[in-house]
């Protein structure tokens, strides 16, 4: 059995101390030193893993004043902090041994915009493209670009002085801050902003410690300007650390305490507030993507691009390309970035030109289009052929093509994976290309893979080596490529650090000023944080202190990794993978991925927070002995501890009886197991079949809530209950019952019963018989389409069922409706796998008996059949056998509807609304039902919609109410308000239900209304 494991690394009594003294002081936000939320904490996207003593989420900026005062005096003066964004920085600047400032659950309010005057005032916890969201309709957008932009914070943006795509154009943050509000270690909040250098001069001599912020920065900026411009390189990127050029102006004329605190890895105070100033946005763009022979050609053709005077020029390999053909997002773009026949395209530069105006770059464009002709007719350059696009939905998706590669590498298969840690070097782009052959060839000489893509109109390339952290040798390794890539950027004129912040990196930071440069940035350091108490051990620390700088030898994720035996980890390599690139915090609510931790805001209820509560639950099993993998094979085959033993245990549990455990669990019975991480996540971190996995363990020492047992064996007692519809469904809405089943089960909304029963509804015509279909011919069989019943079409439904009846027949095909056999979908999502593996070996049996028959097996609800093709083959192995069932709209496809009609005059449009577990697994489905619609003469609209809220039983749960309705308000709402109801069409059941309970009306599928026009 498994173990009750004890608290682990627990937080300090003096932490518990200081979270409970500033809740009691005051505090509105969140104080957490829960294990789970320091795991949660403990990681960003780098490589390393550090476990705070706690985690606070401010609220408001007096929160964080309370929090540093208090800090302030005794006992807590031994404290220290580290502010915390959206988790995206690949070089650990986020993670401390302290405790967490985490502004992005709170503090994401934008507060104020000037049109007139260009500017925006926003707290620092606002997302980039949440920002621009709110900027569009007034014509401008915050330019700075970063392949993270759907999750990372300003306040991130701002600490690591972030750019990207087009920044030759548009600059990096700093060329955008106009002012900013940061609180010092002592709680003192500091408002600055471009001053006077007179002014400057004269707060550098009042007696606060501002003014002593002041007469330091000042004296330091002006006695060592020589120095500091013949030492910081001449590059569109900062090196990150303090920005002592750029605190005066060219003239000395303007001081800017806001260029020093960006850039600072959060290292002098906590930023709360931003204005920035904004960009118009260019209407008129044009996306040129040229393919190449060879990366080195595109690279090196890459400075005559940048003189056809591109707004940006992105590159990628042949190896990012490779993954991202293989990944669910290439349908988007694989017309836009076609193969050239009979050539192999290793390298594609994406340049862009933009204006607000047609005419501002059409004879640019027009210009660079002859230039490439001519490449490829006479063969130079290593140009193969170019696509032109000037759709701008169509260059969105080419660019969100380039932003989910960077995580695409992360996919490859093996313990070796890419790794972020000399990936974001910076040269001057006429050194790019011989750099890159230098840089080619020490990977090389060691023997390992990896990919490039980058921005090499700023000399900025990304390359990502593919190392196993776990091998010894090969953790060795990382730091030798480090060091030679600092010195390898240093003979080219760049640094190692070009875009993503020092972080761990800081070590270097003493041999690349120098000592005495480096000295100063210790004495700005010392003024700003005497004591090293803000996110110390990054870029320097006070000049009396004997404190380290944080290294790339630091502790890794690696650390924990290697103490998990290598069959476990491969076993649960759906969790084990997980590179914390953080796309699950995607903060557009339309996005499928991920609700729970959309509506909940907590990011243990993530794909990556419950990923890495996984790995910790695993590695801590093995630390107490316990074999995991026999432990499941006993579980599977129904062996269990008695009741009597999980009563004992779930009495200590009730008693408050501490097991890590219970908080992995309670992350997990967040998960509404839509599934949308197995395809939006670019690591396929796969939580519904570890949760299953992880919910079998739990409840074979603990007891399960009667709910369990009746999701689970719903496909039981539906048939039964589908007998008795008359009698049961007018009893369940009563208020006595239905009160009763949510006091003593946990169960709301209960769903009707179809009646007439589905039985009742079909002709005998259409009833399975097996011996009618083996009698026939092959082309015979071809006209019948055997349909694959659910349990909740079959008996909640029916009507939907005897619609497919319909359109089948509508189509010259004969339907036939197989017996009931349950799918066992509902047992895997509440971890009964013992009884899943019976059930889907039963189903598998008799479908696998059919696939002789030339006839396709057709399912209408997209999670059961999903399950067939997924959780089958996880569960059965060998055994699953090959039988393939279609969705309903897979099969309608393979069919000719154009010389069909609607026979029925319809004057509206109709709206669609998909099933979010089919929009992520299949995400051409609902161009698929937009075709046959145009092909009858029908108008569909689609739309981008995030989870209902329902996802089967999730929503009829009495503990998810609150986050069921607050998830369909957050995107189904407003659109459904939109429509009227004979408008409306929905491919989900529990899609249908969830409006049905909330607006008492039932949206039509698809199926539905085309059986409706056509019959």
């Amino acid at each position: 059995m498994i173990a009750t494991i004890t608290q682990q690394d627990a937080a300090t009594e003096l932490v518990a101390n200081y979270l409970s003294t500033i809740k009691n002081q005051g505090f509105s936000g969140d104080t957490d030193a829960s294990y789970a939320t320091r795991l949660t904490a403990s990681t960003d996207n780098s490589i390393y893993q550090q476990i705070p003593q706690g985690v606070i989420f401010p609220k408001t900026e007096k929160d964080i004043q309370l929090a540093l005062q208090t800090a302030s005096r005794d006992p807590f003066l031994s404290l220290t902090f580290g502010p915390r964004g959206g988790g995206t920085g690949t070089n650990g600047q986020s993670l401390t041994p302290g405790i967490v400032v985490d502004l992005s659950r709170y503090m994401r309010e934008i507060l104020e915009i000037n049109v007139e005057e260009g500017w925006v005032r926003v707290q620092t916890g606002v997302i980039k493209d949440q920002l621009n969201d709110f900027l569009k309709p007034y014509g401008f957008f915050f330019s700075p670009d970063l392949s993270t932009s759907n999750r990372a914070t300003i306040g991130g943006m701002i600490s690591t002085d972030a750019s990207g795509q087009g920044s030759l154009v548009y600059g990096k943050t700093s060329n955008h801050v106009l002012g900013l509000t940061t609180y010092l270690v002592d709680g003192t909040p500091m408002v600055t902003s471009p001053i006077d250098i007179q002014k400057a001069k004269v707060i550098a001599e009042q007696d606060s410690l501002i003014g002593s912020l002041y007469k330091t920065v000042l004296d330091i900026s002006i006695t060592q300007r020589d120095a500091i411009l013949e030492k910081f390189p001449r590059l569109n990127r900062f090196l990150t650390g303090y920005d002592l050029e750029h605190v005066l102006s060219d003239d000395l004329q303007t001081f800017d305490m806001s260029r020093l605190i960006t850039g600072s890895e959060g290292s002098l105070g906590i930023v709360t507030e931003a204005k920035l100033n904004l960009t118009p946005i260019a209407e008129f763009k044009t996306l040129i993507n040229i393919k190449y022979d060879s990366f080195d050609s595109a690279l090196r053709h890459s400075p005559f691009l940048v003189d056809a005077r591109a707004t940006s020029v992105e590159t990628v390999d042949s190896k990012v390309l490779n993954l991202a053909r293989e990944d669910i997002i290439w349908h988007s773009v694989s017309d836009l970035i076609a193969d050239v026949p009979n050539k192999d395209m290793q390298g594609l530069n994406m340049v862009e030109f933009n204006a607000v105006s047609p005419d501002d770059i059409k004879d640019k464009v027009n210009t660079l289009c002859t230039l490439l002709d001519e490449c490829v007719a006479n063969q130079t350059n290593g140009v193969i052929g170019y696509q032109l696009t000037n759709d701008k939905s169509d260059i969105l998706k080419i660019y969100a093509m380039r932003k989910k590669s960077v995580g695409l590498l992360g996919n490859v298969k093996g313990s070796q994976k890419p790794l972020a840690f000399a990936e974001d070097t910076a040269v001057p782009p006429e050194n790019l290309a011989d750099y890159i052959v230098e840089f080619r060839a020490l990977l090389d000489s060691h023997n390992l893979q990896y990919g490039m893509f980058g921005h090499v109109d700023a000399g900025v390339l990304h390359v990502r080596p593919a190392l196993d952290m776990c091998d010894p040798e090969q953790e060795k390794l990382l730091r030798t490529i480090s060091d030679d890539v600092v010195k390898l950027t240093a003979k080219y004129g760049g640094l190692m650090w070009g875009e993503h912040g020092k972080g761990y990196r800081s070590e270097y930071g003493p041999e690349f000023f120098g000592e005495h440069l480096f000295n100063q940035l210790r004495k700005i350091k010392t003024a700003f944080d005497p004591n090293n108490r803000i996110n110390p051990g990054k870029i320097c620390t006070p000049i009396q202190s004997e404190d380290s700088l944080v290294s790339v030898d630091s502790q890794k994720r690696s650390y924990f990794d290697k103490q998990i035996s290598i069959d476990v980890k491969t076993s649960f390599n759906n969790a084990m993978t997980c590179n914390g690139n953080g796309i699950c915090f995607n903060y557009d609510e339309n996005s499928p991925m991920c609700p729970s931790y959309k509506v909940t805001g907590d990011r243990k209820h993530s794909p990556k927070g419950r990923a890495t509560l996984m790995r910790e639950w695993l590695r801590l099993q093995e630390s107490k002995n316990v074999d995991l993998l026999e432990v499941e094979k006993e579980l599977n085959k129904g062996e269990v501890i008695t009741w009597w033993e999980r009563f004992v245990h779930s009495r200590e549990k009730n008693k408050g009886v501490y097991d890590f455990s219970h908080e992995v669990k309670e992350s997990m019975d967040e998960c509404l197991a839509c599934k949308a991480c197995t395809t939006s996540c670019p690591i396929k971190v796969d939580v519904p079949t570890f949760r299953a996995r992880f919910l079998n363990y739990y409840h074979s020492y603990y007891a399960r809530p009667l709910k369990d047992y009746l999701v689970g064996n719903i496909e039981t007692s539906a048939p039964l209950m589908s007998k008795f519809a008359r009698v049961i469904n007018p009893v369940v809405k009563t208020n006595l019952v239905s009160g009763l089943i949510k006091k003593t089960v946990g169960y709301v909304d209960t769903p009707q019963l179809s009646i007439p029963s589905l039985d009742k509804r079909v002709a005998k015509a259409h009833k399975f018989n097996f011996e009618l279909l083996d009698s026939l011919s092959g082309e015979e069989q071809n006209n019948y389409v055997l349909i694959v019943q659910d349990p909740f079409t079959s008996f909640y439904e029916a009507e939907l069922v005897q619609s497919f009846i319909t359109l089948i027949t509508a189509l010259g095909k004969k339907p036939m409706l197989l017996p009931f056999k349950p799918n066992g979908k509902a047992q895997h999502v509440k971890g009964f796998l013992h009884e899943f593996k019976v059930t889907a070996k039963n189903a598998a049996e008799f479908l696998n008996k059919l696939s002789d028959i030339n006839a396709p097996l057709v399912g209408l609800d997209a999670s059961l059949v999903m399950c067939y093709r997924d959780e089958y083959n996880t569960i059965l192995e060998s055994n699953r056998g090959d039988f393939h069932v279609q969705l309903a709209h897979e099969w309608l496809q393979t069919q000719s509807f154009k010389s069909l009609s609607a026979k029925k005059k319809q004057d509206t449009e109709f709206t669609l609304l998909s099933h979010c577990t089919e929009t992520t697994a299949l995400p051409k489905a609902a161009s698929v039902w937009k075709t046959i619609f145009t092909d009858i003469g029908l108008t569909l609209n689609t739309t981008n919609t995030g989870c209902c809220g329902m996802a089967g039983t999730y929503g009829h749960e009495a503990q998810n109410q609150e986050n069921s309705r607050t998830l369909y308000e957050m995107s189904w709402k407003p659109i459904v308000d939109k429509n009227k109801p004979d408008q409306l069409l929905s491919t989900g059941f529990s899609c249908r239900s969830q409006v049905k309970r909330f607006e008492q009306f039932k949206p039509k599928h698809p199926i539905e209304l085309l059986a409706q026009v056509l019959s």
